[in-house]
């Protein structure tokens, strides 16, 4: 969760009803990789934080859906792309880059 509250399932569920669609509206709109769409009580789910979206391949369904940045999606889901992971970075280096990141982080009040 953002510190204004925002988490992966309220991000989702604001963005849906900015476009004025229903749960079962989006929930047809996100393919599964298996094949098919989701339930709108999966998606229900997923709105109100009981699951989190199970599969890189979920994240950017939402994010094609909803026309949402990934990697924003992938922040709120605390998940790391998979580009990120496959990249096989040694403990030093994500030590670097985490530090590099946090120093770049806003201040509090300013983000």
């Amino acid at each position: 969760m953002t510190d204004d509250g925002s988490s992966f399932g309220t991000y989702i569920s604001a963005a849906r009803k900015k476009l004025g669609w229903n749960q079962r509206q989006l929930a047809d709109a996100i393919e599964r990789e298996e094949g098919g769409t989701i339930s709108p009580q999966y998606l229900n789910d997923i709105e109100h934080d009981r699951r989190s979206p199970s599969s890189d391949h979920m994240i950017q369904q939402f994010a094609r859906a909803l026309n949402l940045d990934t990697d924003h999606l992938y922040y709120l889901a605390g998940r790391w792309p998979a580009d990120v992971r496959q990249a096989r970075l040694s403990p030093q280096t994500v030590q670097k880059v985490m530090t590099a990141f946090r120093r770049n982080l806003p201040t509090k009040g300013k983000g």
